[in-house]
């Protein structure tokens, strides 16, 4: 099998196993237990803290473990969204974000807060002269992905901080950066997020488990109440063998050199590009698109169809976000691309055990399909 769909998901690698297998026959207890198990389980739930902090090379500032990636975005945006109320109730995304963020946005803005969404120029970013626009007083959050989930493309998360200080705005700065967290160089005090979501299984890990980071000084309201853990922001106890698992892939993914892992990435995206002439490659190969994320497009072709024969092949791939469930690539839409480009566009993404033979196979397959289904398709 040719694994390359690792943005939906990765294969948990062999730390995360036995991290977990030993949290649930050996460190069972309840973290928020006082006995002998509990302080054991409590000494695991903060090292597991702290190896994802060091993943995201975070000197400081607040992690809370959370279900995964999704109810990150939705306590970032709803508990942002109401501490800042009193100041304004206007909010700024993009028309190119995941669902947990354009979902949380439609319930938010049901609740009275006006949303704007941005549109994505033509390689799928979000221009920061287009957030300036559209900034006003009464903005009280920007939630902007940094690597979008089907095309790659990454936005300047940095440029709109310094945006958002040059016009002494309080609005919040929230990032999904599910896609870039160990894939590309990144840290908070950099990018200058005030919130940054984050999700285990596309690391290694296992799913059910992800997380949202704080900046320091930064006290949210709870999306969830009960027993107060997690600092009083995620009550329910806490899933330790997930978390047991996510720090294990963090510690493990810490270990690789991010940067070197992206060069390559860039290469293998390059790869892709030389060896399939007869497709576009959205977003091009102008490095705004982060490399272990390609969205290609056979246009005149059905993907759905190519997909389908390239799994007979033993070729993992997907026609976009696995949250999408088969329809449209919203996405795609928003970046104004024509329907044929839209219904023949794939996504390809690697991890760092893709190999230069698992991107030619695939290239191979892919052309092969391609004339087998549809010999008269083209640009």
């Amino acid at each position: 099998m040719i694994y390359l769909d690792n943005a939906a998901t990765t294969r948990p690698c062999g730390e995360a196993v036995e991290a977990m297998r030993l949290a649930l026959t050996e460190t069972w207890g309840n973290p928020s237990a006082t006995h002998a198990p509990g302080r054991a389980a409590r000494q695991l739930l903060e090292e597991s803290r702290k190896a994802v902090l060091s993943a995201l090379k975070a000197k400081n500032g607040t992690l809370v473990f959370t279900s995964g990636g999704t109810e990150a975005d939705n306590q970032a945006l709803k508990c942002a969204a109401r501490l800042g109320r009193h100041r304004g109730k206007h909010i700024l995304s993009s028309a190119a974000e995941h669902e947990a963020v354009l979902n949380s946005l439609h319930d938010l803005r049901a609740e009275g807060w006006e949303v704007t969404l941005l549109q994505p120029d033509a390689a799928g970013r979000i221009p920061v002269q287009a957030v300036a626009e559209a900034l006003r007083e009464d903005t009280v959050l920007v939630s902007l992905m940094l690597v979008n989930n089907e095309t790659g493309a990454v936005n300047d998360l940095s440029a709109v901080r310094e945006l958002l200080r040059q016009r002494g705005s309080a609005a919040l700065l929230h990032t999904d950066a599910v896609q870039a967290f160990t894939k590309l160089p990144l840290r908070p005090e950099d990018l200058g997020a005030d919130l940054i979501s984050l999700s285990g299984h596309k690391i290694g890990g296992p799913k059910g488990i992800g997380a949202l980071w704080l900046r320091p000084g930064l006290k949210l309201p709870p999306l969830l109440h009960g027993g107060g853990q997690e600092g009083n922001l995620r009550s329910g106890t806490e899933a330790m063998p997930a978390i047991a698992g996510f720090g294990a892939a963090a510690r493990a993914a810490a270990k690789r050199d991010t940067a070197a892992v992206a060069v390559r990435y860039a290469s293998l995206r390059r790869l892709l590009a030389e060896k399939l002439p007869e497709a576009d490659l959205i977003g091009g190969d102008s490095g705004v698109c982060a490399g272990h994320i390609c969205c290609v497009s056979f246009p005149g072709c059905r993907a759905e169809v190519l997909q389908n024969w390239l799994d007979s092949q033993g070729v993992c791939v997907s026609r976009g976000s696995a949250c999408a469930k088969g329809r449209r690539s919203h996405v795609l839409e928003a970046m104004g691309l024509p329907p044929a480009v839209i219904d023949g566009a794939l996504r390809v993404s690697f991890s760092p055990e893709t190999t230069e033979e698992d991107v030619t196979s695939f290239c191979r397959l892919a052309a092969e399909a391609k004339e087998r289904f549809f010999p008269r398709s083209g640009r």
